[in-house]
């Protein structure tokens, strides 16, 4: 059956987000996840999406949520409530592209547990007025606490996911490098392997609480950019994890584990697809994008940059006005155009590519799921009381 017969275009959660997850399993490929900090990212990723009928993961960091409210806001619970804001940016125009969204948060380290909280209680309040959470999924990155301690509270957040049908992605080995203010640059390389032990640990806690669940097992990824070659991927170590584990359970499932792959900049082609093969079925893209983004307004700059020198004279004339070159409406979108073309690289490199149908249905806000009562504004005025 596919991918356009069972999950519905717009922002999934729940059983549906689950019915995704397990047709990217089932049927090898996985779904880009990237980071996103503005509407325009989003738009950018939404559009990559459609026009290549995949579906598509948006995440926002702490970092993201806090660019979001804007830079100058200091208030402790800023991360918060610009990935809430984010997040209701989404919900409002997810549905227009006709492809299946994911709403996700990325990497909390145990320092950043509040900002977990303030999205959790953002859920709350909109799965008490309309039946689903506000995101689809969030990632609780544990991996630089003792692994017993990890799982513990991995278990207990996952613990009341489940009653909202909230998808938990956790980590455990860490990956390398630095990413918005996460730097394990320096860390012990043994640690960059996640072993098959350390995975059936994390499977056994969790799987007694539901299935919606994945994990990040490292397997030397490192986040940045790096040429391939500098690092040492062992992507085979995956499906080490997955026979592990499915010997462990009996499993009649070939990759029993739903796992996540971090830290892909600078990946070769084959090790990508290896990863894939054996059950990643989400990958992080985050610094290829930025680049793309930031190379499509330079591109720009460099293009029209004598008619970027100021307000009134260009080439055409000392009395030409530049209005149409300095509008923000026209240099973002270099960098947007830019930007769908790189995640459109990913898509077809992961394999989702022709996945889903894009939908030929109106396009219409999930702000309210289902024709349900309710107004933005009444759920924004819960939100606020929580912070």
């Amino acid at each position: 059956m596919s991918l356009t017969d069972i999950v519905p275009p717009g922002v999934v959660t729940g059983d549906n987000l689950l019915k995704l997850l397990e047709h990217a399993r089932d049927n090898g490929y996985a779904i880009p996840a990237v980071n996103c900090t503005s509407s325009s990212t989003a738009n950018a990723c939404l559009e990559a999406a459609a026009k290549n009928n995949s579906p598509i993961m948006i995440q926002v960091s702490n970092g993201g949520g806090k660019f979001v409210v804007g830079k100058s806001v200091s208030d402790p619970n800023a991360a918060a409530a610009g990935s809430v804001a984010l997040a209701y940016h989404v919900r409002s125009v997810a549905k227009y592209y006709g492809v299946p969204v994911v709403l996700h948060s990325d990497h909390c380290a145990k320092n950043l547990l509040p900002w977990f909280d303030g999205m959790l209680e953002a859920d709350k309040v909109f799965y008490e007025k309309f039946g689903e959470p506000l995101f689809s999924s969030h990632m609780l990155d544990l991996s630089e606490e003792p692994d017993e301690e990890n799982i513990a509270i991995c278990v207990k957040y996952f613990t009341e996911m489940a009653k909202m049908k909230i998808w938990l992605e956790m980590e455990i080995g860490i990956t390398g490098g630095e990413e918005d203010g996460v730097n394990n640059e320096d860390v012990d390389p043994e640690k960059l392997y996640t072993t098959p032990e350390q995975v059936y640990s994390v499977y056994e806690a969790l799987s007694k609480i539901g299935p919606m669940f994945s994990i990040a097992a490292a397997f030397g990824n490192v986040h940045g950019v790096y040429k391939p070659g500098n690092v040492k991927l062992s992507p085979e170590k995956l499906l080490a994890h997955q026979m592990y584990t499915k010997e462990k359970i009996s499993s009649p499932l070939e990759r029993p584990i739903f796992l996540v792959m971090h830290g892909g900049s600078g990946s070769t082609d084959a090790e990508i697809s290896e990863a894939v093969t054996n059950g990643v079925i989400k990958m992080n893209i985050d610094t290829d994008t930025q680049w793309a983004y930031w190379d499509g307004l330079r591109g720009f700059e460099a293009d029209k940059h004598d008619y970027l020198q100021g307000q009134i004279g260009n080439p055409d004339g000392a009395d030409k006005p530049n209005k149409k070159y300095y509008d923000p409406r026209v240099w973002i979108r270099k960098a947007e155009e830019s930007m769908v073309a790189r995640v459109g690289v990913s898509i077809e490199k992961l394999g989702s590519k022709g996945k889903y149908t894009k939908s030929s249905e109106p396009g219409e806000p999930q702000c309210a799921p289902d024709g349900k009562s309710g107004t933005i504004a009444g759920i924004a005025q819960k939100v606020k009381k929580m912070f």
